[in-house]
């Protein structure tokens, strides 16, 4: 039986019936909320426009609100870019019978260019070409009423209900980091199972891959060499610390001479949390609290491997 569920991919960390109870109450006030700003504002109509997509926004906003396909970004984005695309599909293809297969291909693959990935995305571009005559009239008016509307209306609804519980702070960055153990004890797959269930929030990732990705980012660090770290006018380096403590500096200004302990330079911080933004710093105190140069690459930081 174990073997059929996981096969089936049944989530065997569970949260507590206050969570699930708290997550159907939330998609309940979010879909209310979009039908009475949706009726508010455009009458007895108002309530015929609500998209059916908005039901599985709610499903992640309320229920998944730490998941990244939950974040404001990839909910506003993700929708209105799909629904972009979908207008245009059905404005220049008409009823071609590929045009909503299109439109939904298209969606996918632009939100994946621009880094909104949201699921619900692709019912709200295949309403605007499969909608009928009331959704075709639109035009492009569809993407401001009624998507952006009704996104604007379920996204204040997440941020408001999800903050009235500190454990579902949202977006997720206003998390706060809880404070690192003392030391790095050696973490099982039972550690990993227990640190999720006490989260007592639904996390889209399983137990086994967190213990994956664990061992990855644990081979990867290993990769970092032990000798000085060899600083150069113009480059990034990273703390290499974790949650709110990372932050990524770039020298920007120094001496000529930055073997030398005693020279100064000056730098600013370009990610990560910091109350200070540009600070003239000694070399060697720079090189302390640096562990390793990175570059931006593909929207990410990467550690440069040849230093």
């Amino acid at each position: 039986m174990g073997r059929l569920w996981a096969l089936l991919g049944v989530e065997s960390n569970t949260t507590s019936h206050r969570e699930k109870l708290i997550s159907g109450l939330g998609a309940f006030c979010g879909i209310g909320c979009v039908w009475f700003v949706s009726s508010a504002l455009l009458g007895p109509a108002g309530s015929v426009l609500m998209l059916a997509s908005m039901g599985a926004s709610a499903v992640l906003l309320f229920a998944v609100p730490h998941g990244t396909l939950s974040q404001p970004w990839p909910v506003l984005g993700g929708h209105l870019l799909s629904a972009a695309v979908g207008v245009s599909c059905q404005w220049y293809l008409g009823q071609f019978f590929w045009a909503p297969a299109l439109a939904v291909g298209l969606a996918v693959t632009a939100m994946c260019y621009f880094r909104c990935i949201h699921p619900p995305g692709g019912a709200t571009a295949l309403a605007a070409v499969i909608g009928g005559p009331e959704v075709h009239a639109l035009g492009f008016g569809y993407i401001l009423v009624p998507v952006a509307l009704n996104v604007v209306a379920i996204f204040i609804a997440a941020a408001v209900f999800n903050n009235l519980f500190y454990w579902r702070r949202y977006p997720v960055s206003l998390m706060r980091a809880s404070k690192p153990a003392a030391s790095a004890p050696s973490l099982t797959h039972e550690d990993f199972a227990a640190a999720m269930h006490s989260l007592d929030t639904y996390v889209d990732v399983s137990s086994e891959e967190l213990a994956q990705i664990f061992d990855r980012a644990w081979a990867h660090a290993q990769e970092v060499r032990s000798d000085s770290l060899t600083l150069t006018k113009g480059c990034y380096y990273s703390n290499g610390e974790l949650g709110d403590r990372w932050c990524v500096r770039q020298i920007f200004d120094a001496d000529n001479n930055l073997s030398d302990d005693r020279a100064r330079l000056i730098y600013r911080n370009v990610a990560g949390a910091s109350d200070e933004q540009t600070v003239m710093c000694t070399v060697q105190a720079f090189r302390q609290w640096a562990r390793f140069r990175v570059d931006h690459k593909n929207g990410r930081w990467v550690r440069v491997t040849d230093r």
